[in-house]
């Protein structure tokens, strides 16, 4: 699936969904601390997603879309507690790429792979104003963390660790 079918499978699903959105148009950026600076908000407001590779013991590895706010890292230890793994640790580019069916800086906090569980810190979901690129580099979205937490139905953790230096 190309980033524009995942694009365009994104809007579907707002769409259908009734939920209330924005679309942003930016100079491409992927980088959170930039593309916040773009859009014009602090990085607290952004979702932040990171695709994880859990080993859960030799023969069981699983894939997790990590969603922190933007001025947080992902707490792996806080993930390998969650699913009683041995390892955590982020997946390679192209596992990456091809769950989340997007180039790096563009993935969304949805999966639209069912090998691909959504894990969102409780500080996502209770933004008013969650911003996230659109699978796109140049176009990102902003919606409510309510109305994303309705739709990605991800399970909510507190997996999100320190301020990103």
């Amino acid at each position: 699936m190309s980033e524009d079918t995942t694009y365009h499978r994104l809007i579907s699903l707002l769409d259908a969904s009734g939920v209330g959105y924005q679309l942003l148009d930016h100079a491409p950026e992927g980088a959170t601390d930039a593309v916040c600076a773009l859009r014009g908000h602090p990085a607290s407001q952004a979702a932040k997603c990171l695709v994880l590779r859990v080993k859960v013991d030799r023969r069981t590895t699983w894939h997790v879309l990590a969603v922190v706010p933007g001025d947080r890292r992902v707490d792996l230890d806080a993930v390998r507690a969650l699913y009683a793994a041995r390892y955590v640790g982020f997946s390679d580019p192209e596992t990456a790429e091809r769950l989340a069916r997007s180039v790096p800086g563009t993935v969304l906090p949805f999966s639209f792979d069912p090998g691909l569980e959504v894990v969102a810190d409780p500080e996502v979901v209770a933004q008013p104003k969650l911003y996230f690129n659109a699978a796109r580099l140049d176009r990102s979205l902003l919606m409510s963390g309510a109305d994303y937490a309705r739709l990605a139905e991800p399970r909510i953790e507190r997996i999100a660790g320190p301020a990103a230096e």
